[in-house]
């Protein structure tokens, strides 16, 4: 998969400069880019690298000095890590599934396959099941009965959908993914002590053993358009009512997000973050990795959460949080600050406790 640099710009919409109708192969780092190579170099702190490696054409940063880099041609881009979206895109060499449905697929003669899929081997689709156009379905995928999962989807390796979930277009999974795993919903014939722990904040009473009866989901999975779950992220099916991801939300690898969950618009949640049961997640929510969020509360929209943040209580919309608890970041900070000086504090403490002593003694 080759392109000549004016190729690159113009799908790019970027600028190009010198000998546009150099070839180039594959995309690289500075460093270690070879002469066929496009060196991605879109931030100027790392300009050094160019020098280690044999790049004739890299993709700059606004008014960078290619001709003083030794480099034969540039592209430019107005922003650059925007462009890496359509650019790597362009190189993406793929998974190489072959095209067609391969003989080893177990497809259930009820279910209902769109135009020009691939399906791959082992490939189970359950009864009653609807694949839309174009879509892409690696080997050992399972689909259950009476899914519909929309055009263009693109699942890697091992993706697992459940039973009766509702999936749009350009939906994309990575290996491992599950859609549709039963809730963690029990429930005891008395009052649990995890009850009443939480009503009186601490106390559980009197302690008793106690056996877990099953709730099961009877609510499924809904998904919108271009929604993207990472590797090994898992999605629970609500009790009642749908556990639900809005559109064009994308989920890292090793996420769970439980029963009854609401999931806006444009949302990005890093690795192994989990959000528990009938939390309701506004718009443009972002969430850096192991970030935590408590059942049944609201998290608003735009809200961001730096990594590692445990959300425990309702956030406002545009909110900036870090921390356990969570709270406002700049007040994470001064907290921290804190924190780091209480060690010189005691000891001062303890040096003016003497000698209050000291001079009590001596009156």
């Amino acid at each position: 998969m080759t392109y000549t640099v004016h190729e690159i710009a113009k799908a790019l919409d970027c600028e190009a400069f010198g000998n546009i109708d150099i070839v180039v192969e594959r995309v690289a780092e500075p460093a270690s880019a070879s002469s066929t190579d496009l060196a991605l170099l879109t931030n100027p702190k790392f300009a050094d690298g160019l020098s280690q490696g044999q790049a004739r054409v890299a993709m700059l940063w606004p008014g960078a000095d290619w001709q003083a880099m030794g480099l034969e041609a540039a592209i430019i881009p107005t922003r650059g890590r925007y462009a890496m979206s359509g650019l790597s895109e362009m190189m993406d060499l793929g998974q190489h599934y072959a095209p067609g449905i391969h003989p080893t697929a177990q497809i259930d003669t009820t279910a209902e396959i769109g135009a020009d899929v691939q399906i791959g081997q082992f490939v189970v689709i359950g009864p009653r099941a609807r694949i839309g156009s174009n879509c892409v379905i690696g080997p050992f995928c399972h689909i259950g009965a009476d899914c519909d999962l929309g055009d263009d989807a693109f699942l890697r390796d091992h993706v697992s959908i459940g039973a009766r979930v509702s999936i749009g277009a350009r939906f994309r999974a990575q290996p491992g993914a599950r859609v549709g795993a039963d809730g963690m919903s029990f429930v005891t014939p008395e009052e649990s002590g995890v009850e009443k722990a939480r009503e009186s904040l601490g106390d559980q009473g009197e302690v008793h053993s106690q056996t877990w009866a099953r709730i099961h989901s009877l609510g499924a999975v809904t998904i919108g358009d271009d929604v993207e779950i990472g590797a090994n992220t898992c999605i629970d099916y609500g009790t009642i009512r749908d556990t639900r991801i809005g559109n064009g939300t994308k989920i890292d690898n090793l996420v769970h997000i439980a029963h009854n969950v609401t999931v806006g618009h444009d949302c990005l949640f890093a690795a192994q973050s989990g959000i528990a049961g009938s939390t309701v997640i506004g718009n443009n929510v972002v969430f850096g990795g192991q970030v935590g969020v408590t059942d049944n509360t609201t998290i608003g929209d735009n809200v961001i959460a730096g990594g590692g943040t445990k959300i425990l209580t309702k956030v406002a919309a545009g909110q900036v949080m870090l921390g356990y608890p969570a709270v406002k970041m700049d007040t994470n900070l001064e907290m921290y600050k804190s924190l780091r000086r209480l060690p010189r504090f005691m000891k001062q403490m303890a040096e003016l406790q003497k000698s209050v002593s000291k001079r009590g003694s001596n009156d």
